[in-house]
């Protein structure tokens, strides 16, 4: 069974996060609010996705 992937979009500034959650945000590939990415669904991306859920808006696809 493949693994679905997750479209990431980067719907908050940045401006007043911790340095952590800039470094994750950019290691995403996010540059500029509104700007969407697609990664795979596992382990480490949801991870990531936990440390800065409230700058992101995430979908199944």
């Amino acid at each position: 069974m493949a693994e679905k992937n997750l479209k990431i979009t980067l719907t908050k500034s940045t401006i007043g996060a911790i340095p952590k959650q800039k470094a994750t945000i950019e290691a995403l590939g996010l540059h500029k609010v509104g700007q969407s990415v697609e990664k795979k669904n596992n382990d480490a991306t949801k991870g990531m996705l936990q440390q800065v859920r409230h700058l992101v808006k995430v979908e199944e696809i």
